[in-house]
C-alpha cells in the first residue's frame, strides 16, 4: 500500500493506495468518528463490492441507500434519497457517510455530506480509474443542473480516500479510456515526463498492468494534491486541472448527461484547448499533433459530436464556472506539460478552433 497526504492544515487527509484494501477495517477505523456510517453507492457498484465493505465495517450500525447508476441521476432528487435515508434513520452529526462508488457518487456524497446537519464527515471510496485519480481528491461535491454540469455544489473535503485498485478488473474498457483521460491531463498541465511515460506505456495502462497503473494513479494523486494544497477553493492555481473541461461539459450539456462519459467528453475537449494553443501559437504544430495522438491512443475521442454548432459551443460555455464578470476563462497551454488559465485570448481564434472541431 502506497499513502498520499492532501496537506490542508487541520482538513488534512490521507489517500491510500493499493490492491485488496476493501476487505479490511483498519484504514477506515481511525477517520470514523462514531458508532454509525452511511454507505452511499448504486445498484452496478453495490453487488460487486458493498458486501466486502459491510463486513469490513461490522462494527459499525450501518445504513445503505443504493442509487441508480449514471450521470442522469446527478440531481436534486437522487440527492433527497440520501437525505431521506440519513432522516429515516434518525443519523446525528457524529455519523459518517461513504461514498462506494465513482464520480456521480462521490460527489452526491460528498455534497450530502456538506449539507447534513450543516456537515458530516464523509469517506471517499473511490471505484473508478477517473474518480481515482479525479474527483475523489480535493473535495468538490455536487450535481448537475440542466443548464449546466457541476453548478450546485459545496467545496468539502472528505476524511480520507481509499483507493483500491483491484476495483479497476471490473470495469469496461471504455471507463478504463474515460479514467486516462484526466491521467494525460496531468501531463499536460503539469509534468512534461509523466506525459512522456504515459505515450510510452498507453497500451499497457489500457490493458490494466498492475504496477503501471498503480504509478499512473500515484502520480496523478500526487499532483492533483500538490495543486489543491496551494489553491483549495479554486481561487488561481487550482483551475489548471479544468483543462479540457470548459469544452467538455459544453459536449456532457448538449448531449444528455451520460450519453459522453465524462471523460470521453474531456478527451475531445482537451484536443480543443491544444487546437486553440496551437492557433494563438503558444505551442507548434508538432506539439498539438503529438497531443492529439495521445490522447487517441487512450481510446478517446478526439471531436466533439457532429450535431454540436459553434452556437450550442458558445451557449453552454458562457455557463462554465469560470467565467467571471461575464468574461470566459479558458486553460491553455504554453507547452506540453505548462498550463495556464486566461482570458487574454483572441476570440477570432477561438471561433475558429469552435468551427474547425467541426469540420
Amino acid at each position: 500500500m502506497q499513502c498520499l497526504n492532501v496537506d490542508l492544515g487541520d482538513r488534512s487527509y490521507p489517500i491510500y493506495i493499493g490492491a485488496r484494501l476493501l476487505e479490511g477495517p483498519g484504514l477506515l477505523a481511525p477517520h470514523i468518528s462514531g458508532k454509525r456510517v452511511c454507505i452511499v453507492t448504486d445498484d452496478t457498484v453495490a453487488p460487486l463490492y458493498l458486501p466486502a465493505l459491510e463486513t469490513a465495517l461490522a462494527a459499525y450500525q450501518i445504513t445503505r441507500v443504493v442509487l441508480p447508476t449514471g450521470e442522469a441521476f446527478k440531481n436534486w432528487a437522487t440527492l433527497q434519497q440520501i437525505f431521506d435515508a440519513l432522516l429515516g434513520e434518525r443519523h446525528d452529526r457524529k455519523t459518517t457517510l461513504i461514498a462506494l462508488g465513482g464520480g456521480v457518487i462521490g460527489d452526491m456524497t460528498g455534497f450530502a455530506a456538506a449539507c447534513y446537519q450543516r456537515g458530516v464527515n464523509f469517506i471517499q471510496i473511490p471505484t473508478t480509474l477517473l474518480s481515482q485519480v479525479d474527483s475523489s481528491v480535493g473535495g468538490k461535491t455536487g450535481i448537475n443542473h440542466p443548464a449546466g454540469k457541476n453548478m450546485i455544489g459545496a467545496f468539502y473535503q472528505p476524511q480520507a480516500v481509499l483507493i483500491d485498485t483491484s476495483s479497476l478488473q471490473t470495469l469496461p474498457e471504455r471507463e478504463i479510456s474515460a479514467g486516462l483521460a484526466e491521467i494525460i491531463k496531468y501531463g499536460l498541465i503539469r509534468d512534461a515526463e509523466f506525459l512522456d511515460w504515459l505515450e510510452r506505456n498507453m497500451a499497457s495502462l489500457r490493458a490494466l498492468d498492475s504496477d503501471l497503473v498503480t504509478e499512473a494513479i500515484m502520480r496523478s494523486c500526487a499532483i492533483k494534491a500538490e495543486v489543491v494544497a496551494a489553491d483549495e477553493r479554486e481561487g488561481g492555481v487550482r483551475a489548471i486541472l479544468n483543462l479540457g473541461h470548459t469544452f467538455g461539459h459544453a459536449i456532457e450539456t448538449h448531449q444528455g448527461y451520460g450519453s459522453w462519459l465524462h471523460g470521453e467528453a474531456v478527451g475531445a475537449g482537451m484536443v480543443m484547448a491544444l487546437d486553440l494553443s496551437a492557433r494563438l501559437g503558444w505551442i507548434d504544430v508538432q506539439q498539438f499533433e503529438r497531443g492529439r495522438r495521445i490522447i487517441a491512443a487512450a481510446g478517446l475521442p478526439v471531436a466533439p459530436p457532429e450535431s454540436m454548432t459553434v452556437d450550442d459551443f458558445r451557449r453552454l460555455m458562457a455557463v462554465d464556472k469560470k467565467v467571471l464578470d461575464g468574461q470566459l476563462r479558458l486553460v491553455l497551454l504554453r507547452s506540453l506539460g505548462e498550463a495556464i488559465v486566461t482570458a487574454d485570448f483572441d476570440t477570432e481564434a477561438l471561433s475558429a478552433c469552435l468551427a474547425g472541431a467541426q469540420s
